[in-house]
C-alpha cells in the first residue's frame, strides 16, 4: 500500500513508498483511511526534533476511514463502520497525567498517512455523521488537546472571558470553537490580521496581533483581563499573559514552541493567585467527552487545504511555514 514514511536520507525527509503492514493482531482492526490530517508533531518528526525517531515509520496521527478487517470475530461488528481514530495510546489509569508508556500514533508505531492503519479496537469511535471525511480526519489530536486544555484543566465556565493565543493552528481553532459553544466570551491572538478576521466569523468577540507592542494595553482596556488563557507558545510571551489574566485567573499551556521564558513575574503570580497549568493530549475519558461535546454542538473543524499523498511535501511545507488557517488534510 502507499504510505508517507520518514526518511531522513532524502532531501525532503519524507517519502511516498509502497509498504506492507504486519499481520493484524487479535485486538486490532484495519482501518482503510479516507483522509488524514497533519499536526505540528509530524513536521517536527521530519525536522528530527524528537528522540528515537525511526526511518521507515508511517507518519500521521489523525485519520478517519472505514474498518476493512478485524483481528478476531468479536471485532467483526466494526467492519464497514465509518470511524475516527483516537491517536492517544497507553494513557494509563491516572486521569491527571499520562503514564510513562504513553505514545502518540504515528511514531514509533505506523500512523495514518497511508492507505490503511492497524490500531487496537479501543482506539476507534464512530465518525460524527454530520462531518465529511476531511473534517472528521481533522478532529482527533487537536480536538482532544483543545478539550482537555479548555474544559478539564481550564474548567471554562459560561460567561467567562477567554483568550486563545496563536489562532490559526488546529488546537487553537478548536479551543476557540469549544469556548464559544460553552458560551464564553472569546478573544484570540494571532500573527495575522487575516486569521483574526477569520476568527470573527466563528463567533469570536475580538482579536489581537501579538507582534503589536500595544496589544496588552488594548486587551486590558477592552476586556479588563481574562479569566482563562489557553496558550502553546510560552517563551518570553509568558509575562504578557500574566499581565492580561485577571487576579485568580488561569493560564493553561499545551506547548512551549518559543521555549522557556527568560524572565518570570513571580511576584504578580503569587500576589494575584494566578494558576499556571500544563496540559498535553488527553485521556480516553477526555476523548469520549470531546466527541460527545462536538456531536451535541455540531462543531465542524476548520479545514485549511486538502492535498493528496503525492502532494505530501507541499502539505508539510505549508505547515512548516505557518501558512495554514485550520487543519491541513491529506485525502487518501
Amino acid at each position: 500500500m502507499k504510505a508517507i514514511v520518514l526518511n531522513r536520507k532524502t532531501s525532503s525527509k519524507i517519502e511516498l513508498v509502497d509498504i506492507n503492514l504486519p499481520v493484524l493482531e487479535k485486538n486490532q482492526v484495519n482501518v482503510g483511511i479516507k483522509a488524514a490530517a497533519l499536526n505540528h508533531r509530524d513536521e517536527w518528526c521530519r525536522q528530527g526534533l524528537y528522540p528515537n525517531l525511526q526511518d521507515g515509520v508511517v507518519l500521521g496521527s489523525d485519520g478517519a476511514g472505514t474498518v476493512i478487517e478485524a483481528g478476531s470475530k468479536d471485532l467483526e461488528k466494526w467492519i464497514d463502520k465509518e470511524v475516527i481514530i483516537n491517536p492517544a495510546m497507553y494513557w494509563g489509569q491516572d486521569e491527571n497525567v499520562q503514564s510513562h508508556d504513553f505514545q502518540i500514533l504515528g511514531m514509533p508505531s505506523h500512523g495514518t498517512l497511508a492507505a490503511s492503519v492497524h490500531v487496537t479496537a479501543d482506539r476507534i469511535h464512530e465518525k460524527p455523521s454530520f462531518m465529511s471525511w476531511e473534517a472528521a480526519a481533522a478532529l482527533p489530536l487537536a480536538g482532544l488537546t483543545a478539550y482537555r486544555a479548555l474544559m478539564v484543566q481550564g474548567r471554562v465556565k459560561k460567561g467567562e472571558k477567554v483568550l486563545v493565543t496563536g489562532f490559526g493552528g488546529g488546537v487553537a481553532q478548536f479551543a476557540a470553537q469549544f469556548a464559544v459553544a460553552q458560551e464564553a466570551e472569546v478573544y484570540v491572538s494571532s500573527s495575522s490580521e487575516d486569521k483574526i478576521s477569520a476568527a470573527l466569523q466563528l463567533g469570536i468577540r475580538g482579536g489581537y496581533k501579538y507582534s503589536d507592542e500595544k496589544w496588552v494595553k488594548q486587551a486590558l482596556e477592552e476586556t479588563g483581563g481574562f479569566d482563562l488563557i489557553v496558550d502553546s507558545a510560552m517563551g518570553d510571551t509568558l509575562n504578557n499573559l500574566i499581565n492580561v489574566v485577571r487576579p485568580g485567573g488561569r493560564i493553561v499551556f499545551y506547548g512551549a514552541t518559543k521555549g522557556n521564558p527568560s524572565g518570570f513575574n513571580a511576584r504578580k503570580v503569587f500576589w494575584n493567585q494566578i494558576k499556571i497549568m500544563g496540559c498535553t493530549m488527553g485521556s480516553d475519558r477526555d476523548f469520549e467527552a470531546m466527541l460527545s461535546f462536538v456531536n451535541s454542538h455540531q462543531i465542524n473543524p476548520v479545514v485549511d487545504q486538502v492535498f493528496t499523498l503525492e502532494e505530501a511535501e507541499k502539505a508539510f511545507d505549508r505547515m512548516k511555514n505557518g501558512q495554514q488557517l485550520g487543519k491541513i488534510v491529506i485525502k487518501v
